[in-house]
């Protein structure tokens, strides 16, 4: 797994494109979900209007991004979708990474099973932040727990590819924010 170290660089940018490859694992109950991180975004607070700690603002849902780097901020999303977030940054510097996307690897039947997603496209199974908690068994409960447990952690290994910069997704308040290329996406090889 990820040492705690990986996660204190307080560059959230570098960090949000170093984990695309990455394994990302969740353990519930004796089974385990895996899948390769294949998309992410970088919310850099202060400075970023699209990120929940703008302005340092603090608020019970933001208080995991004040937490020391490799941590998870757990949040809801239109009131249904848990996302999921790695903290980093030492502590009291509010860097988060959206994990967007995943490409499946252990416990695939579960993760269908967790979707409903049987006899549907494949490509479409862990290709929203959204669906990559439900795929995963990732809720609020995960909120703030640090990722060097054996039950949420980041592994090692790691898959190559070829790697595609965008601007983020459903910011359009972010003002000067909307267009920086922070969304990073892994095509894997």
């Amino acid at each position: 797994m990820l040492k705690e170290s990986f996660f204190l660089s307080e560059d959230v940018i570098t960090l949000a494109q170093e984990l695309l490859g990455h394994k990302l694992i969740s353990e519930d109950n004796g089974k385990v979900t895996s899948g390769y991180i294949i998309e992410t975004e970088a919310y850099r607070g202060p400075d970023d209007k699209a990120c929940h700690a703008y302005n340092y603002r603090k608020t019970l849902r933001n208080a995991a991004m004040y937490q020391k780097g490799g941590c998870a901020y757990i949040y809801r999303c239109y009131g249904m979708h848990h996302l999921f977030n790695v903290v980093t940054g030492p502590e009291g510097t509010p860097h988060a990474i959206l994990i967007r996307a995943i490409l499946p690897d252990q416990g695939v039947e579960l993760i269908i099973k967790r979707r409903r997603w049987e006899n549907k496209p494949r490509y479409l199974l862990t290709n929203g932040p959204g669906k990559v908690c439900q795929a995963l068994g990732i809720s609020l409960a995960n909120n703030m727990q640090p990722l060097t447990t054996p039950n949420l952690y980041i592994s090692k290994e790691k898959i190559s590819g070829t790697l595609v910069t965008t601007p983020r997704i459903g910011i359009d308040y972010a003002e000067e924010y909307r267009q920086v290329l922070w969304r990073f996406l892994l095509s894997p090889q």
